[in-house]
């Protein structure tokens, strides 16, 4: 059975759009919740200080994963992993990647539980320099088909995915026009008013675009390219839904035919006998997302927090990722579904900028993209 655009829309909703969150998942604190977690984290620690004993209690057998919201499981995995390993996981979504990193930092003394997902290659050296993480690399992991750690073992890759501009193949069909294929492409007069992109400022997608410009044209030259998208028309809007949903032509009918998107995006608008699909994702305007995982530093159950790191890479769990967090599993030796297989291969050759530049720089850029494009 293919998957609709509609359905699509209710799974990258729950899966991937962090803002979003549809699906029904247990002890998921609101803002006022994570605002209490965090004043009772500080309360706690306080106390430890005086007394000097909580640190060294027994563990409850309780491991707490804190992640970005868009953290999501078949179910029974979870389950399965805590009826195996004897001890109970509870999850904390703190918000997207960037407010997740600055939760995770603001309470760094008095961490808000034992492990972290969903850490990505744009935050992580902000999450390294502050020290909130302790380094574990899983047994057998020099073995394995994946990508590196970070940080001397402090992020382990979980999963890994493209953000790229996709385009509706059938709009461009029947207007005659030929598909574009680069970053220089999109800044054609042919293509004028066609593109909507995503609000770096708000958007991990558009964060991820703006970081691909950057690889692409250097720190030096990314804002003129900015500002030759700006005079071609682009549209920008805050977030992924908006950009979509509401403005691309290749979903619920809007007038744009070009979208920034993920490289996955495609497997999800297959047609009805499963033979093509509807979109494409254009792979030279491509910037890899990298997601990790990591034992916080100050947990109070090293051996729990560490088993629950080799969950997330095992190969239940990695061979779940496609279909439950849309994103590619880290293992390379995972088989992937036909779908993605067929319609949403990687990128080849996607552009990266250092994560370290990316956290000494990514403030600066910011300003800098919204004077060259908004002004």
């Amino acid at each position: 059975m293919t998957t609709t655009p509609a359905a699509f829309e209710a799974a990258r909703r729950r899966a991937r759009a962090s803002a979003m969150r549809l699906a029904s998942r247990a002890a998921r604190p609101t803002a006022a919740g994570l605002a209490l977690v965090l004043t009772l984290a500080a309360c706690s620690s306080g106390d430890q200080g005086e007394t000097g004993t909580e640190a060294d209690a027994s563990p409850s057998g309780t491991v707490t994963l804190v992640t970005h919201d868009s953290f999501a499981l078949s179910d029974g995995l979870l389950a399965a992993f805590e009826e195996e390993s004897g001890l109970t996981v509870e999850t904390v979504a703190a918000g997207d990647a960037g407010t997740l990193v600055n939760q995770l930092v603001l309470t760094k003394d008095a961490p808000l539980g034992d492990v972290v997902y969903g850490i990505d290659n744009t935050f992580a050296s902000r999450a390294i320099d502050a020290g909130v993480l302790q380094p574990y690399t899983p047994e057998g992991w020099a073995d394995r088909d994946v990508p590196e750690q970070l940080g001397d073992g402090a992020l382990t890759p979980v999963d890994l995915g493209d953000v790229c501009v996709n385009a509706d193949t059938a709009w461009f069909e029947s207007n005659g026009l030929a598909l574009p294929v680069t970053l220089e492409d999109l800044a054609k007069p042919e293509y004028k008013d066609l593109l909507v992109v995503e609000n770096p400022a708000t958007s991990s997608p558009g964060l991820a675009f703006l970081l691909a410009t950057i690889g692409a044209f250097g720190e030096d030259g990314f804002e003129e390219y900015w500002t030759s998208l700006a005079g071609n028309g682009v549209k920008v809007v805050d977030s992924w839904e908006d950009a979509y949903y509401v403005d691309f032509s290749g979903a619920e009918g809007g007038t744009r035919p070009l979208v920034l998107s993920y490289a996955t995006s495609p497997a999800f608008t297959v047609t009805e006998d499963g033979s093509a699909t509807t979109t494409t994702a254009l792979l030279d305007t491509c910037f890899r997302q990298v997601e990790y995982a990591g034992v916080l530093a100050g947990t109070d159950d090293e051996a729990g927090a560490q088993a629950l790191v080799d969950f997330l890479l095992s190969a239940d769990v990695q061979a779940d990722v496609p279909g439950s967090m849309y994103m590619y599993p880290a293992d390379n030796s995972i088989e992937l579904p036909a779908e993605w297989t067929q319609f949403a291969p990687l990128a080849p050759a996607p552009f990266t900028v250092d994560p370290a530049d990316v956290s000494a720089n990514r403030d600066e850029w910011i300003d800098r993209w919204t004077a060259a494009t908004i002004g």
